[in-house]
C-alpha cells in the first residue's frame, strides 16, 4: 500500500484526480469504479477541469457506481445517481449508456443485485475503484458485520451510517434504511484501488484499518491484503499513523 499526505482537502483532491486521470490517459476504454459522499467531490471537480482545459477524454470510459439508496429513483437529488450527473457526468464528455448505477427502484431486490454482477463482470472488472471511507470502516455500504459480503447485496445501513448522512437530507426522517452496495468480493477485484480521506474525524478510523487486524467488524481492513491500493490523505486524516 502507497500512502500520499496532503496538507488539505484541495490537495487531497487534486493528487487523487491525478491519479484518475492517468488510468484514463494510459487506458482511455477503462473501467472506473466511482463513490459518492462529500469526500470525492473534489476529485471529480479536478476530473471535470483536466477536461475543460483538454487534456481528458472520457469519451471511451465506462463506470460503475458502489451503492445507491434503495427506494431513490435517479431524479431524486440525494439519489446517487443524481450525484454523480451533477458532480461529473454531465460536465464531461462521458455516454452515459456507459454508465451504472444499482437502480434504487428494483423491486426485486435478489434481482437487481444479480444484474449489477453481471454487469461488472459483462465490463472485464474495474481497473480502478474509486473509495471514500466511513467513521465505522465501511466501503461503498458494506457495514461492520460478522463476515465479508462478496457481491451486490442489499444492506440495511447502520445508525452511525444514517446519522453520518442525514446533513444531506432535509429531515433525519428522510434517510434511506436500505442500500444496494457492491460486495467486498467485487471490490477488492479490482485491479487498482484508491482511497480517498480528510477531516480528523477519519483518523482514528484510518489507523484501524490500514494498520490494524483484517476483520470484518471494520470493513475497509480487507483492504490491507490487496495487492495495489494508495492512500490519499490529508494531514488530519492521517495524524494517527
Amino acid at each position: 500500500m502507497r500512502i500520499y499526505r496532503a496538507k488539505d482537502y484541495e490537495e487531497m483532491s487534486r493528487k487523487a484526480a491525478n491519479l484518475i486521470a492517468a488510468q484514463v490517459i494510459m487506458k482511455p476504454d477503462c473501467v472506473l469504479g466511482l463513490a459518492t459522499g462529500t469526500t470525492p467531490v473534489g476529485t471529480y471537480r479536478q476530473l471535470v477541469e483536466g477536461y475543460e482545459k483538454g487534456d481528458l477524454d472520457f469519451s471511451a470510459v465506462k463506470t460503475v457506481n458502489l451503492d445507491e439508496y434503495k427506494g431513490l429513483s435517479p431524479e431524486n437529488n440525494q439519489s446517487y445517481r443524481y450525484f454523480m450527473n451533477e458532480n461529473l457526468f454531465r460536465h464531461v464528455n462521458i455516454c452515459l449508456e456507459n454508465t451504472n448505477v444499482p437502480n434504487g427502484l428494483a423491486e426485486d431486490a435478489e434481482a437487481e443485485c444479480a444484474r449489477y454482477n453481471q454487469v461488472i463482470r459483462d465490463l472485464g472488472g474495474i481497473d480502478l475503484q474509486l473509495l471514500g471511507l466511513g467513521v465505522n470502516g465501511h466501503i461503498g455500504f458494506n457495514e461492520p458485520d460478522d463476515a465479508f459480503a462478496k457481491e451486490t447485496h442489499l444492506v440495511t445501513l447502520t445508525q452511525s451510517t444514517i446519522d453520518a448522512n442525514s446533513r444531506l437530507f432535509d429531515r433525519i426522517e428522510d434517510v434511506p434504511h436500505y442500500a444496494f452496495t457492491m460486495g467486498i468480493r467485487s471490490i477488492m477485484q479490482a485491479r487498482k484501488i484508491l482511497v480517498v480521506a480528510n477531516g480528523e474525524n477519519k483518523a482514528d478510523i484510518i489507523k484501524k484499518a490500514f494498520f490494524g487486524p483484517v476483520t470484518p467488524q471494520v470493513p475497509a481492513s480487507i483492504l490491507q491484503m490487496h495487492p495495489d491500493v494508495i492512500l490519499v490523505g490529508d494531514e488530519a486524516a492521517l495524524g494517527k499513523i
